[in-house]
């Protein structure tokens, strides 16, 4: 079976032509739209649709770099171990400590200037996680890579919190 980036004939690399991706999504999802099928028979039908659904699929994965570098992991053999490898370099998990207490003293002073100040320390390093991602994955070091999506789950996490901080701020 063609992996995601043979299915939009893109080259297998982290560095992703958005225009290229999604000129090809078009073109996947003009020849298989159930649309065309009006008139197929039924198993035709179904097939097309699971066509359409595999593209789409494919398409939210390549198209953003999270799940892009989790899936390009997982297709070069490296399980994230997402449920079970929790381990963290030093440096992250006082970070992320740090970053905790921030938002707990924002939170408790009602204070939006801290949490956006917050909020943009983590578009930062959420942004140099994904240039460091793309590099071990483009050099082939997919283990590392797993280890830098590992850290960035963490990070989408905290980001949700900062948000949930925000709308009780707001509220």
């Amino acid at each position: 079976m063609q992996n995601h980036f043979e299915l939009f004939n893109l080259p297998q690399q982290f560095g992703v032509d958005a225009e290229a991706l999604d000129s090809a999504y078009r073109d996947v999802q003009g020849r298989v739209h159930p649309d065309k099928f009006v008139s197929a028979t039924d198993a035709e039908k179904r097939v097309a649709m699971q066509w359409a659904t595999r593209a789409n699929e494919a398409y939210q994965t390549l198209k953003n770099p999270q799940k892009r570098a989790q899936y390009m992991c997982e297709l070069n053999g490296v399980d994230l171990q997402t449920e079970s490898n929790t381990a963290m370099p030093m440096a992250f998990l006082m970070q992320q400590m740090e970053w905790r207490e921030e938002l707990g003293d924002a939170r408790a002073s009602k204070d939006g200037e801290a949490l956006e100040a917050l909020d943009k320390q983590l578009r930062n390093e959420r942004k140099a996680r994904l240039a460091e991602i793309g590099q071990q994955i483009d050099a082939g070091d997919f283990h590392a890579a797993a280890q830098g999506v590992r850290a960035l789950m963490f990070l989408e996490k905290f980001g949700e919190e900062v948000r949930f901080a925000f709308e009780a701020i707001e509220a």
